[in-house]
């Protein structure tokens, strides 16, 4: 009884703090001139009540419709600024990159990674960490031919995957998740896994459903109220797949300290390794074995749900969409025939260019961003954003801006076509965000997206099940828009 009394009245107390911190915070901000206008905020839940938990992107598409394209909405006792329309988030990203250049933190992204790796860290750490990324990404061949080769090869794998259920429904988003996840493996740990190896399988697993998790109800309440910290739910569920991860990925590295040659670096890992050993002497070096831990699952985790979701998309689309699905495959005959694809063509093919452009736009695969922090106080569109205000440049009013794109709600590939069938750019396409934060694997997706798409329309014809004519084309639950699990049937093509 006294044990129920201690636990009641220490939950007591603490929403009583949080009430005070709350208003503390309210008032102080109140009296910030120019701050963005939004929602009447309720004391302590400031504006859930009046957000779709699962799907809130959708909610601040409403209040920018009703506030503007800068607005304030706060949740619990956190206040942060939405950003919305593409002229609104490309004036934050890219003409003031600098300012609005800082990753914002919310409470699940440090109990994940704890400040280090790329992702979710800030300052010198994410700029050492970046920048080694990035061109060690290159040296391995991200947007180049040895990587291209690897792409190539493992289509082969992909397509006799397909070809195995021999026109028969199946769930593709193992697969493609699984080919995309060798790519980024091939770069950081110099293998190849099999589909069928249950350690690849749990890796997977443990990558998707933390992204799918993060989604969840219970994480946005634990980055409101950090206290529910103790109670089970979503947000312990990640923090254990990370650190699964985290133990996959150390045990690898210790692996590859053994056979290290500093002359022969054939992995991202024994690449990093080298540096450490390097600046070994150096106690403010960020070359560190927690920074290697959380930069490899970084680089793989996003690296495979973004791009498998966006494939999983654009073979779904081809499906409900079979006349855009037989152009695209008309260009391929016409262009490549069944020769093998390579990278190159992509230049040939103006109209299945414009039709991976359209997926992604269409797919919007991760509609809030990721959030940014300021670096410090700025006027912006008439309004004063003090330094650290947390702020969310909403991608998905960029993709869907109808200034910017002629039909938003619906699947157009005209989107990227000008009247004489050739493509055309569109700057108010950001998939993979924009400035300083954009994503670093850019390069990377652009290629897995043009050859795995291209090559299994070369060789398939992807048709719903027999007797099902239409698919609910909701996302699915997540930080990540992923379509919902369901069965597609993949057709071997005459002379494929």
């Amino acid at each position: 009884m006294d044990l129920g009394f201690s636990v009641a009245s220490y939950f007591v107390l603490v929403l009583i703090l949080l009430y005070i911190l709350n208003f503390l915070k309210t008032w102080k901000q109140s009296h910030v001139e120019n701050f963005p206008p939004g929602p009447r905020c309720l004391p302590l839940i400031g504006n859930l009540h009046l957000v779709d938990l699962q799907r809130p992107h959708l909610t601040y598409l409403q209040f920018a419709k009703k506030y503007g394209p800068v607005f304030r909405v706060q949740m619990g006792t956190t206040k942060m600024v939405v950003l919305a329309g593409y002229e609104t988030v490309k004036e934050a990203l890219v003409n003031n990159a600098e300012v609005f250049g800082e990753r914002g933190l919310l409470k699940i992204f440090t109990s994940m990674d704890n400040g280090m790796g790329v992702t979710f860290s800030q300052g010198e750490n994410w700029k050492t960490m970046r920048r080694f990324a990035i061109s060690t990404l290159r040296d391995f061949g991200m947007g180049k031919s040895i990587i291209e080769e690897k792409i190539i090869e493992e289509c082969s794998h992909l397509t006799n995957h397909f070809a195995s259920f021999k026109g028969k429904p199946f769930d593709n988003s193992t697969f493609l998740r699984a080919a995309v996840a060798n790519i980024i493996v091939s770069i950081l740990l110099r293998v190849r896994m099999d589909y069928d190896d249950s350690q690849f399988q749990r890796l997977l697993h443990l990558a998707h459903e933390s992204v799918r998790l993060l989604g969840a109800p219970m994480v946005l309440l634990f980055n409101m109220f950090p206290f529910i910290e103790m109670f089970p739910g979503s947000h312990k569920t990640i923090v254990k797949n990370v650190d699964e991860l985290c133990d996959f990925i150390t045990k690898t590295f210790i692996e590859h300290l053994k056979n290290l040659d500093e002359n022969d670096q054939r992995s991202f890992i024994d690449a990093f390794l080298v540096r450490q050993k390097e600046e070994a002497g150096d106690p403010q070096s960020y070359f560190h074995n927690g920074n290697l831990t959380r930069v490899v699952r970084n680089l793989f985790s996003a690296g495979i749900e973004t791009t498998a979701a966006t494939l999983s998309w654009g073979l779904l689309l081809m499906a409900k969409y079979p006349k855009i699905q037989e152009k695209v495959q008309e260009e391929i005959s016409t262009v490549i025939g069944s020769a093998q694809l390579m990278y190159s063509h992509r230049g040939q093919m103006p109209f299945t260019n414009a039709v991976i452009h359209e997926i992604q736009r269409f797919a919007d695969i991760v509609p809030l961003n990721l959030g940014r922090e300021t670096t410090k106080d700025v006027n912006f569109k008439g309004y004063f954003l003090p330094k650290g205000t947390y702020v969310v440049p909403l991608l998905t009013s960029v993709l869907r801006d109808k200034t910017q794109f002629e039909k938003p709600e619906e699947f157009y590939p005209n989107h990227f076509l000008d009247a004489k069938g050739n493509f055309r750019k569109n700057e108010a396409f950001m998939p993979f965000s924009a400035g300083r934060r954009a994503c670093a694997g850019e390069t990377l997706a652009k290629m897995e997206l043009f050859i795995f798409f291209t090559s299994l329309l070369q060789k398939f014809t992807l048709s719903f099940p027999p007797g099902v004519t239409e698919v609910d084309m909701t996302p699915d639950i997540g930080i990540t828009n992923a379509p919902k699990p369901h069965m597609i049937c993949a057709l071997p093509r005459g002379h494929s």
